[in-house]
């Protein structure tokens, strides 16, 4: 088996050209002979998870990490959590440039499945393949749902994308051009759907041979199922009638012959796609209970809820629907000194600590229970439990020593670089477990969850109230357990009518198309970005719900903890003097290590120094961000014409909103934003 596999890992490896029109055949794995046995299949599909094996917790060597937090970053560079350094791509408008390669328009997942198909179904359907039938189907199943996660990604990045289910002879340069046609957004939409129901029909849940949960499951394919429905859905409600909506005012599909039949019912697509998200929710959310919380202190205690996200093993909790095996040698989740002590290069935000309820049920500011920012320990009193588990604050328990006595943590590490720093002096303690340990504090081994239903709770709640404007009872239940494991007043109508949304502007999920949205639906977003926090859904969220439409005219500015109040004095040097370092009003001096107090009283971590620092000013954005690009090389090859003189209107693509067909070039205005 393992022979076997290092062979077809080591062809995978070998084939993943990006350049779709220069693909080389499998046929080195002698297909004749190969998918003749349910292990070979097995194997082949084991082998498409080393692509990604999670939208959100991709395993490969830009995203491990060593120094601490690892999949606990992937919030970064959003409203809720912020890197050391910041994104720049993402927001400073010009910065982010059309490609000169293929702009991640490539084939090479969807290649590597499709090759599956091609060659195994056939023998499937002639009954060809020995072994258990129950195991041959899981694994088809798992093909299915693997080309369904890699069609999901283009979608999300791309919109509208080629679907392509059979790979085509690569000396067919004309079949290989017009594959890259351009399926709408909503039909990709459907196509994933389709592939995820047929691998609910084939997949068990989970395999004969996985006991733990290590391999895909049925289970995984409905929330699957539901996240992808939720997003389509959303994305279309929340664009309908904009260039980035097939049909809508703009759409650049129209400019292709081959769209000159298309037609859209956009009210009809919303309800498709939500009524799927609601289905498939409810069969994984009525049926899988969410784990305990205890609420008891993280530290030392034995809270279900806080080791689900730190224990090696993690088959022993249901709501854990697949999960990663990491290890520390072979580079997986490890926690060391970066993370248990210092803030390994991350942090949450002001405006996204300030959204955490108070356990009555009511905003902070509406609360009685507030009491108040001037101190780490004030922030996490009477708050969700949420909070309370997972954002450390100075003198609690690190680890216990030897001798008995207990390492405490120190304040926020701002003023430390690299992997140590303290981003926004709320540092992140999810998934950190407190040890015994003299000398380097916790260093850990943790299994890395890749789906839980807690998701499909979320996704029911929003999905219903999109599509039916109320929260139905069903939501209602969902939404009550929530709050209850997070130790919250189980009554949102009491929240939401204590809801100000003109003091709810600090998160830019409060916005949808420029505007903020009603109490009701920003509660839910709420909802969501407390129970996912540091999980990796932000991004993706903001893009679906239209989010920074604002930014276009008005910046946003990312700050972290009250620095200049009390606090200020955790930074002092053994004679008492300040160790802070701020510049003047030009914000010009280089060795300032902490923002202004004329400019807020929150440490602001993009607003130190000014030199050089396009994010000074704040986050901005323009509507071409939404989706990207292609790269300028899909073009050249898919049109005619010599180099310097070529016709990109006889390419079968088309450019996305806002983006021109020039290599180096920057994003324009989208018409109607």
């Amino acid at each position: 088996m393992k022979k076997v596999y290092y062979i077809l890992a080591t062809v995978l490896s070998l084939i993943s050209c990006n350049d779709f029109l220069d693909r080389e055949p499998l046929d080195k794995i002698t297909p004749e002979v190969y998918f003749s046995t349910s292990e070979q299949l097995g194997t082949y599909a084991i082998t498409c998870y080393a692509y990604k094996l999670n939208d959100n917790y991709t395993f490969n060597s830009n995203n491990k990490d060593g120094y601490g937090l690892g999949v606990f970053k992937l919030d970064n560079n959003t409203d809720v959590q912020v890197a050391t350094e910041g994104d720049q791509d993402r927001w400073v408008p010009g910065i982010l440039k059309v490609s000169d390669g293929d702009g991640e328009w490539e084939f090479a997942e969807i290649y590597n499945i499709n090759y599956f198909f091609d060659h195994a179904m056939p023998k499937y359907q002639a009954g060809q393949i020995s072994g258990s039938r129950t195991d041959i189907e899981h694994y088809i199943g798992e093909m299915y749902m693997l080309r369904a996660r890699a069609y999901f990604e283009k979608l999300k990045k791309f919109g509208d994308f080629p679907i392509i289910k059979t790979n085509i002879n690569i000396a067919d340069k004309e079949a290989l051009v017009k594959a890259n046609e351009r399926r709408p957004m909503n039909e990709v939409g459907r196509f994933i759907l389709n592939d995820l129901d047929s691998a609910i029909i084939l997949m068990s849940s989970p395999a004969s041979d996985d006991i733990k949960r290590n391999r895909l499951t049925k289970d995984a394919a409905l929330l699957f199922k539901s996240r992808t429905a939720l997003y389509i859905g959303s994305w279309l409600k929340n664009f309908k009638g904009t260039a980035f909506v097939p049909g809508g005012n703009g759409w650049p599909g129209v400019s292709k012959d081959y769209n000159s039949n298309f037609s859209i019912d956009i009210d009809n697509e919303i309800n498709f796609f939500l009524t799927e998200c609601m289905e498939a929710s409810k069969e994984i959310a009525d049926r899988i209970p969410l784990t305990e919380n205890t609420q008891t202190d993280y530290s030392f205690s034995n809270n279900p809820y806080v080791q689900m996200y730190t224990d090696k093993d993690l088959s022993v909790y249901p709501e854990v629907l697949f999960w990663s095996e990491t290890n520390l040698i072979g580079g997986g989740l490890g926690y060391g000194f970066a993370h248990s002590k210092g803030g390994s290069g991350s942090g949450y935000t002001k405006g996204y600590i300030n959204s955490f309820l108070m356990k009555d049920g009511m905003p902070a500011y509406a609360s009685s229970l507030y009491a108040g920012d001037e101190n780490l320990k004030n922030v996490k009193q009477n708050r969700d439990n949420r909070l309370v588990q997972f954002l450390k604050i100075k003198d609690e328990a690190l680890s216990i020593k030897s001798d008995g006595s207990k390492a405490l943590l120190p304040a926020p590490m701002i003023l430390t670089t690299a992997e140590y720093k303290s981003v926004t002096g709320y540092d992140i303690k999810k998934g950190l477990t407190m040890s015994v340990d003299d000398k380097t504090g916790p260093v850990q081994e943790s299994g890395v969850i890749e789906y839980r239903a807690a998701e499909a709770y979320l996704n029911y709640i929003e999905a219903s109230y999109i599509k039916n404007g109320n929260v139905d009872g069903t939501a209602e239940k969902y939404w009550k357990a929530l709050r209850e494991r997070a130790g919250i007043d189980t009554d949102f109508h009491k929240t939401i009518q204590a809801t100000d949304m003109g003091k709810e502007s600090h998160l830019l999920s409060a916005y949808t198309a420029g505007q903020l949205i009603d109490a009701t639906m920003y509660n839910i977003r709420r909802e969501r970005a407390c129970e996912l926090m540091s999980e990796g859904f932000r991004w993706d969220d903001l893009r679906r719900w239209r989010s920074m439409d604002q930014l276009i005219n008005q910046k946003y500015i990312v700050e972290g903890f009250k620095l200049w109040g009390e606090m200020q004095n955790w930074y002092m040097d053994e004679s008492g003097q300040s160790l802070l370092k701020y510049t003047g009003g030009d914000g010009s001096s280089k060795d300032a290590n902490v923002s202004n107090p004329a400019n807020s009283n929150y440490l602001r971590p993009y607003q130190i120094v000014k030199d050089n620092n396009n994010l000074y000013n704040g986050y901005g954005w323009m509507a071409a961000y939404y989706l990207s690009p292609i790269g300028m090389s899909q073009f050249n090859i898919t049109s005619s014409g010599n180099s310097g003189n070529i016709d990109y209107t006889i390419s079968p693509l088309y450019q996305n909103p806002g983006w021109p067909t020039e290599a180096g070039a920057s994003a324009e205005v989208v018409n109607g934003f």
